[in-house]
């Protein structure tokens, strides 16, 4: 910061991240110290390289005003990104009620008598910004994967399914085998009786109890 008599400056360097074929800005922030309306004017050595808004103005008493500083793009860095570009500041006390549009050139001759203060700001080139790098994936370790295993979980998950389904059937087939075995006893034994009407009703019933159960054994296993 530079604190004069009229207005502090800051900052006193104009700072831009140096990057190639791109425009760049900074800005200036001036403090009126005093009751006074106070004038000021913006010149460089390199005019075709910066723009200056506003280049000149009116400060009202006890306020602020921005000043931005924008570099030209540019095609060529300079060496070592060193700058030997400034700019000089002045500033002077206007008249009650004064607006920009009333400040003249003449306002800033020391020959006509003005006092006016000067204020010189350097100008600093700093590397480009770094791009911040993507963030690597965490590797997983030797001999795990995380999607190995889910797909080992899942597996899992399917042979233990598998294993329960085999056991059910088994135990199906081997309650329809004591049923069928069950129903042919009790047909030897009618048929042993002599009663061949009712051998024949059983007979049937075995046929279509023996085909349900092929029935269902096939929807399961399907499913």
């Amino acid at each position: 910061m530079s604190t004069g008599e009229l207005l502090n400056v800051e900052p006193v360097e104009l700072k831009f991240p140096f990057e190639l074929k791109k425009q760049i800005s900074c800005s200036i922030q001036l403090s009126n110290k005093t009751e006074n309306h106070v004038a000021f004017k913006v010149k460089t050595t390199n005019p075709k390289k910066y723009c200056v808004r506003p280049n000149s103005g009116v400060v009202l008493p006890r306020s602020t005003c921005d000043v931005t500083v924008t570099m030209q793009s540019q095609k060529e860095a300079p060496v070592d990104l060193q700058c030997k570009d400034k700019f000089l500041l002045q500033s002077v006390v206007a008249g009650p009620g004064a607006t920009a549009k009333d400040v003249t050139p003449e306002m800033f001759s020391k020959e006509a008598g003005h006092a006016v203060e000067e204020c010189k700001l350097r100008v600093i080139y700093l590397p480009p910004p770094q791009r911040p790098s993507p963030v690597p994936e965490e590797e997983p370790e030797e001999g795990s994967s995380p999607k190995a295993t889910i797909s080992n979980n899942g597996n899992s998950s399917s042979g233990s399914e598998m294993k329960s389904l085999i056991s059910k059937l088994t135990d199906e087939k081997d309650a329809a085998i004591k049923q069928s075995n069950r129903i042919r006893q009790e047909m030897e034994l009618l048929r042993r009786g002599g009663n061949k009407t009712q051998a024949a009703g059983f007979s049937f019933i075995f046929v279509i109890v023996v085909g349900l159960i092929g029935l269902l054994l096939g929807y399961i296993i399907k499913k």
